[in-house]
């Protein structure tokens, strides 16, 4: 027997409205002991909530769905009613106490997704359209809740589907003389979608920055300018700016958005030899920071007679030029500002949202979508795996190529939950909030 499962939907505090919601075999018999009749189906119903003693509780508006006809594809009640904590918790007891359980978190939308009203993909895009911490994010969490990612994932895997099924024919049938080295067709194919598979990964990676933000640590020598360009950046005062070399100590951090690509910047000590303990503990968070970062933005006194090198793969961000007389804005090194006076500032932070937003011309793309790292992994792996069928392809061994083309189609499976764990489904759904 399926539990019956009920929760508050509504964040906690008080509010104008609180909503509980209940889903499983039991909504019908719940509405009959709290409401005393079970309201028409997808009519919003003025009622008196009573608790299981017949005591009015509250007024609010009920709402019954039949299924499959609902959210989770199981009989769903929703009560509407005022947002009292008090209130609330008091319907929950009453709903237990008539036979429902209090749901896990992301325990509605794990039933949905077991149900086949959303697949995985979809399930956690619910997760990131309530997180969304930018426009930018929103629109694409709700495109992918949409199904926008999910309807590219399905056309490869029915793409793989076809070519597997072509390979296995000719290992099933061997007297049809397929040579599957000489199948120009099948490398002609395996060619294409090795090539969508690696545009799906970038997009996948996009998506990925779209939900998560892209990890920016300002990085340099001592007064190089490093809390003065991250207060420019962030628009207000948000690390203390100082002549004096060794002022930061601890990593500052600050959230920001640039056109609907967020950025977690965070300031450091700078790095340099010294004995000070203190400052010597900040320069090694400092530099597990660089190590952690997406992107390093390594600042150099362009005033300075000889700056220390940058480390590989930073962008280099010239500093203090309204000292040095370099124009502002692009070089083929990186940037050049001057954060006081906010020359080259609007140049760097294009800069930024174009290097990790290259498809979108604003953050309004309408085929725009969220992704998990692990989407990208998936997609990574498939990647390996066409690359793989394709090398064996010319080597003739139909069973390599079907063995690569299987890994590749259980790959696109583990993204939208046709091939999944229990204990990744665990994972993925614990970090919901409850009642969703």
């Amino acid at each position: 027997m399926i539990d019956t499962i009920c929760a508050i939907a509504t964040p906690p505090g008080m509010g104008g409205i609180g909503i509980v919601r209940i889903s499983g075999p039991l909504a019908p018999q719940l509405a009959q002991a709290v409401l005393e009749g079970v309201p028409p189906a997808r009519v919003a119903t003025l009622s008196l909530f009573r608790d299981e003693q017949g005591r009015v509780l509250d007024q609010g508006v009920a709402v019954f769905f039949p299924a499959p006809a609902s959210f989770t594809g199981e009989d769903v009640l929703e009560l509407h009613g005022h947002g009292s904590p008090v209130v609330l918790d008091r319907l929950i007891q009453a709903l237990v106490m008539q036979g429902a359980r209090c749901a896990r978190p992301g325990e509605f939308t794990e039933r949905a997704f077991l149900n086949g009203k959303i697949d995985l993909v979809q399930a956690e895009a619910v997760a990131d359209l309530i997180e969304s911490v930018h426009e930018g994010a929103a629109r694409a969490a709700a495109n992918t809740l949409q199904g926008a990612f999910s309807a590219m994932v399905r056309a490869l895997d029915g793409r793989l589907a076809d070519l597997r099924c072509h390979v296995e024919a000719a290992l099933d049938f061997p007297d049809e003389a397929l040579d599957v080295a000489e199948d120009a067709a099948l490398a002609e194919a395996l060619t294409t979608l090795s090539t969508d598979i690696a545009e799906a990964t970038r997009r996948g990676r996009e998506g990925r920055v779209l939900r998560e933000g892209v990890r920016v640590a300002i990085a340099g020598p001592p007064n190089a300018g490093k809390s003065t360009l991250l207060n420019a950046l962030a628009g207000h005062e948000a690390a203390i700016v100082s002549p004096y070399p060794g002022t930061t100590r601890d990593l500052v951090r600050e959230r920001v958005v640039i056109e609907g690509l967020a950025l977690e910047l965070t300031d450091s000590a700078g790095l340099r030899a010294t004995d000070d303990p203190v400052e010597r503990e900040g320069i090694r968070r400092a530099e597990a920071a660089l190590a952690q970062a997406d992107c390093v933005l390594w600042l150099v006194d362009d005033s300075a007679e000889t700056p220390p090198p940058a480390p590989p793969a930073s962008l280099i961000i010239y500093t203090k030029i309204d000292i040095s007389g370099r124009a502002s804005g692009p070089c083929p090194e990186g940037y050049a500002v001057c954060a006081p006076t906010g020359a080259g500032i609007a140049a760097l932070r294009a800069g930024l949202r174009a290097r990790f937003l290259a498809a979108a011309q604003d953050a309004e793309v309408e085929g725009a979508f969220t992704a998990r790292r692990r989407h990208v992994v998936a997609l990574e792996k498939v990647g390996r795996a066409i690359a793989a069928a394709l090398a064996h392809q010319g080597e003739g061994s139909a069973e390599l190529v079907a063995e690569e083309l299987r890994l590749a189609h259980e790959g696109l499976g583990e993204i939208t939950g046709r091939f999944t764990s229990e204990d990744l489904l665990g994972r993925i759904f614990s970090a919901f909030c409850i009642g969703k």
